[in-house]
């Protein structure tokens, strides 16, 4: 088969006027992602050595949200339709390119299935991408002759009552020699009752010229299905998220329910993790083996590790969880946390650019910011370690086997050594010695013959 650089043109000069939004639309997320963005990702990973984007409104915004990828930004300046669309491009192809044209708003179009596209085609100057609906109302039909070769696509409205039993449809992707695309998008009228250039005219076109026009089909339909409106924009989230969710179990996890998670990143996973409802996966997420997470959790860029345990309604960003650990429930684990083996945060324990050394806990109640805590060091309830002065972030340093009474308020930057004990209630201002215990509190009074206040 002849080599060819490949040249994606994706089409996203769209308004979008059913979503009832000023965004515009190819910037509304799948997966908190905009929908182009999967597609131009979807067109990393093939290999592009070229990917145009093809822009109308929305552009500032577009580019904007954008920034981040590398493509080539093409404007659309009216819309007159996809093939006056795909025309933009023409400047931008070579001779020698395979250009394949996506749309941005249909962004769970598999990698796989465009390989597959790809490898049909071969040598021919044409393939399409088809799929066949149970109910093919509205879409245009793909028109073959006796010899099963495509000889064109009839749309919906100037099908005939025979064309309409046709469940073969058009998704409107394709890939095309650079050479002969060109010609044909050059050679597109719009005389047609909307005024518009047809992208599909460039079928007829090669089919009149001899081309033997390959196809190919994706896996599920939801592949090919784009959002006009918010409704099908839920649907294909939900699509995307099932398919997430079934990657996950054929990995090795057991969802309590698959319709009841979110997948807005990549999530690597070891064997027997177990993930219950309602649990949000955001970024990048390493889960170890037997790793379990209860309900109504959110992890974001974070790493667990082997048999930790995340109790329900836990948060965690940017954190480290080592192996054995445990965190929550109702845990808040900030940028910076890491645990170590054995470590355990309790409920309502807010943890922020922190190390737990091994065995080390904080069962409930506590503020643990700026801190190095060491192996075996127990936390009381409500314990807050001051690290802000208002201007400035400082450090708090508990030692090995430390024990620091509930209540207590470890005003940084301070040292509490190593088995070092704080009493309860106490407001530490300097540093404890190794096997000491401080006590820093008020002296107690009790004032008898004391009356409580009455209502006036």
């Amino acid at each position: 088969m002849t080599q060819f650089n490949l040249n994606v043109v994706i089409l996203a000069a769209g308004k979008g006027t059913r979503m009832r939004s000023n965004l515009p639309k190819v910037l509304h997320p799948v997966a908190h992602k905009p929908m182009v963005a999967h597609v131009i990702e979807t067109a990393q990973r093939l290999g592009a050595a070229k990917t145009q984007l093809i822009y109308g409104h929305g552009g500032d915004l577009l580019q904007e949200r954008l920034a981040n990828y590398a493509v080539q930004w093409v404007e659309q300046a009216e819309q007159l339709g996809t093939g006056h669309a795909v025309q933009q491009s023409i400047p931008h192809i070579d001779d020698n390119d395979q250009v394949l044209i996506l749309y941005g708003d249909v962004p769970l179009t598999r990698q796989e299935t465009l390989e597959a596209l790809l490898q049909a085609k071969g040598d021919s100057a044409l393939a399409l991408l088809t799929v066949t609906l149970p109910d093919p109302t509205g879409y245009g039909r793909i028109q073959r002759n006796v010899e099963n070769r495509v000889t064109g696509i009839v749309e919906h409205k100037d099908a005939s009552a025979e064309q309409h039993k046709i469940c073969e449809v058009n998704t409107g992707i394709m890939v095309a020699n650079g050479k002969a695309i060109k010609r044909w998008l050059q050679a597109l009228d719009n005389n047609n009752a909307q005024g518009e250039y047809y992208l599909t005219d460039v079928v007829a076109m090669a089919a009149a010229e001899g081309v033997d026009i390959k196809t190919a089909q994706p896996a599920t339909i939801a592949e090919v299905e784009g959002a006009n409106n918010r409704v099908q924009l839920a649907a294909l989230e939900r699509a995307f998220q099932l398919r997430q969710a079934e990657e996950l179990m054929l990995n090795g996890a057991t969802l309590m329910d698959p319709a009841r998670i979110d997948v807005r990143g990549q999530v690597d996973i070891g064997n027997d993790v177990v993930i219950d409802v309602n649990v949000v996966f955001e970024g990048k997420v390493s889960l170890g083996e037997g790793v379990v997470i209860e309900p109504n959790c959110v992890i974001r860029n974070s790493t667990i590790g082997n048999g930790a345990r995340i109790k329900a309604n836990s948060i965690l960003e940017n954190a480290v969880v080592g192996e054995q650990a445990q965190v929550g429930p109702f845990a808040r684990l900030r940028p910076g946390t890491e645990l170590n083996k054995g470590a355990a945060v309790g409920n309502f324990v807010e943890v922020k650019g922190s190390i737990l050394g091994e065995g080390a806990k904080a069962g409930h109640l506590s503020y643990i910011g700026d801190a190095v805590v060491g192996a075996g060091a127990n936390i009381g309830a409500g314990t807050i370690t001051c690290n802000y002065d208002g201007v400035n972030k400082h450090q708090t340093i508990i030692g090995e086997g430390a024990f620091i009474g509930s209540n207590s308020s470890l005003v940084a930057p301070v040292t509490i050594g190593n088995r070092a004990t704080t009493g309860a209630g106490s407001v530490v201002t300097a540093s404890v010695p190794d096997d000491t215990l401080a006590v820093g509190r008020a002296k107690q009074r009790n004032i008898e013959g004391w009356k409580r206040p009455v209502k006036k």
